[in-house]
């Protein structure tokens, strides 16, 4: 488990330089620090993470903050990482996975980049496996469950949103019971600054519009993995446009149920297709308005 906390001392022994120097990288403010009643250093892991990626020190010692063993060892490249992930997914190989993810984070890839080229990839094989019968369902919903508490640690190593941080929720509707995707965007978006929040899946359209008149956030995402009524989900897609309209939240959408045909009687702000694509759509929301607008095509 990943230490939200550590030591000056710690952190020194993690990456194999003295504790002198760890001080004096926290005095120069290289390291963010705080200081205990008693005047003792205490650090954020997610300011370690962040100074790991900027500096390029090597964890040698992963165990002392919580990390695999491995962690920081191997070829951190996502096509070298993406197989091995699979067969450690499909493998229950928990330990594994998160020492290749970790890997891939501390070697620079953004968090957007490691669910799009890594997990989705991944799962889209895992996936075509099942159907053809050459895997086991438990296996695919196994390696749900292990990415769920992968990203929950991964979570730990990003920089929390300032106060005045942009706010983004999001969700799936009622009979969307797909969980990754929708707790993807949320950790993605909070790696670039956001105070993004997943309300889980299962959503009544209702309570979702409800959710962004209260909240009133800068952007709600909806993620469509399944529909099991096209006129229920145009209805439901209606009804999030024109409250989110109404608030100024700009309406994002994505997952591999929106087909052209169904994007075509919706209307939206933004159709993301990857993770990459919501990011450089979140940077361009302007911080004081957003004018939220039909998609390009909107069947009338």
């Amino acid at each position: 488990m990943i230490k939200h906390i550590v030591t000056p001392k710690q952190v020194a022994l993690a990456i194999g330089v003295s504790e002198a120097s760890l001080k004096r990288w926290c005095d120069k403010g290289l390291l963010r620090a705080s200081r205990t009643a008693g005047g003792h250093r205490r650090l954020p892991i997610s300011g370690v993470f962040e100074f790991l990626r900027q500096s390029g020190h090597q964890i040698v010692r992963p165990e002392v903050l919580g990390l695999p063993t491995t962690t920081g060892h191997g070829d951190a490249t996502i096509e070298r990482v993406r197989e091995l992930m699979q067969a450690a997914l499909e493998q229950g190989d928990e330990e594994q996975v998160e020492r290749l993810v970790m890997g891939l984070y501390l070697a620079g890839y953004s968090i957007g980049d490691i669910c799009d080229k890594a997990f989705a990839e991944d799962f889209r094989r895992i996936g075509h496996n099942w159907e053809n019968g050459k895997i086991e369902v438990y296996r695919e919903r196994r390696a749900c469950e292990i990415v769920h508490r992968v990203l929950g640690q991964l979570r730990a190593a990003v920089t929390p949103p300032p106060p005045d941080a942009p706010c983004a929720i999001g969700a799936t509707l009622e009979y969307d019971p797909y969980t990754l995707a929708t707790a993807m965007v949320a950790l993605t978006l909070r790696e670039i600054g956001w105070s993004a929040e997943s309300y889980g899946t299962g959503n009544p359209a209702s309570t979702l519009c409800a959710a962004i008149r209260d909240q009133r956030p800068r952007l709600f995402w909806l993620s469509v993995s399944t529909i099991d009524s096209l006129e229920r989900f145009v209805e439901d897609g209606r009804q999030l446009y024109e409250t989110a309209a109404q608030v100024g939240t700009a309406l994002v959408v994505g997952g591999r149920a929106l087909t052209e045909p169904v994007r075509q009687r919706i209307r939206y702000s933004a159709y993301c297709d990857t993770l990459g694509h919501l990011v450089a759509f979140a940077r361009t929301l302007d911080s004081r308005s957003v004018q939220t607008k039909p998609s390009p095509a909107v069947a009338t």
